[in-house]
């Protein structure tokens, strides 16, 4: 294909294009293919941008099979404009016809991250917890807080949504939109909670283990960097999953300031090479990985060209 003609697929295109269903089966395939070898893929590369709270990273990765997706993304981080019209996260993703490596089209990447952010919780609460009624405590305000509760109620009846904020004045609001009860607390909110879901940039702990509840399954997805933490020590020495050893060694802040064992990729748990065991309390700790992408850009771009009627 011309580089002239390269299609662009813009945020309103990928919103109409995903489905939760589709992107959580997507995503647990892709972390299957990881987890057994069959995905290529470096640990992110991340660059500071100087003078700036800020980064910009390159994520590659190449699917498995002939039919697996080819792509990058490469994705900018400043902390600066949290509060202001710019979103913190920016992100394109470009994909490559892996027959022959031309472009296939550039993607709009900020609602794909954010979605499969929530897709890759979403797949784990699937696997691992009943179908009976949740309540599931979200700490957190931003863009995660809303995808998280949409993909756990698109798999997951939830009797009662909590919500905790650091500024309770963006954080209400926040709630009442969501239908959830904003908590004052985080202790509280977190209180005897099924699902908990950590979806800040905090740098300090903000979950303690001493407020989960035994057998709760808590996923950690904010942005902290490598040395920040959202989970205390004693919330990190439960059942540990990740989406890569490599990736949770090098960037993840809680398994690196811990210095928790791993239990298992979540790959691994999904292709049942790895089990959790019966009634444990597990903490999904995510970094996101390029294959995630990828892989949520290969079937937005796949929806959008599909033949209309299909």
């Amino acid at each position: 294909m011309s580089l002239d003609r390269l299609p662009f697929v813009g945020e309103a295109e990928i919103a109409a294009a995903l489905r939760w269903p589709d992107l959580i089966d997507a995503l647990e395939a892709a972390m299957i293919a990881f987890s057994a070898g069959q995905v290529v893929q470096p640990v992110r590369q991340m660059n500071p941008v100087p003078g700036k709270d800020a980064i910009m990273a390159a994520m590659p990765a190449i699917g498995a099979g002939s039919d697996g997706a080819m792509g990058v993304k490469v994705v900018t981080l400043f902390h600066g404009n949290a509060g202001t019209g710019v979103p913190t996260h920016q992100a394109v993703i470009l994909l490559f016809d892996k027959a022959n490596g031309a472009p296939l089209a550039i993607l709009d990447g900020r609602l794909i991250t954010e979605m499969r952010t929530a897709a890759g919780t979403a797949a784990i609460v699937r696997r691992l917890t009943s179908k009976e009624p949740k309540t599931v405590a979200i700490l957190g305000n931003g863009v995660q807080a809303r995808a998280h509760a949409d993909a756990l109620r698109s798999i997951r009846k939830i009797d009662e949504l909590r919500l905790w904020a650091r500024n309770p004045a963006r954080g209400r609001p926040v709630a009442e939109d969501l239908g959830a009860v904003f908590r004052g607390d985080a202790a509280e909110a977190v209180q005897d909670a099924d699902i908990v879901v950590c979806a800040t940039s905090a740098t300090e702990p903000v979950l303690k283990g001493a407020w989960v509840r035994q057998g709760a399954l808590v996923a950690s997805v904010g942005w902290n960097g490598a040395d920040g933490r959202e989970l205390d020590d004693a919330a990190m020495a439960h059942t540990v999953l990740v989406e890569s050893r490599d990736a949770a060694r090098d960037q993840a802040g809680d398994v690196r300031g811990s210095g928790c064992p791993v239990f298992a990729e979540v790959g691994e748990v999904y292709a049942g090479t790895a089990r959790v065991p019966e009634g444990a309390t597990v903490i999904y700790d995510s970094v996101g990985i390029a294959i995630q992408d990828v892989a949520a850009a290969s079937l937005a771009f796949d929806r959008v060209t599909a033949p209309a009627g299909r």
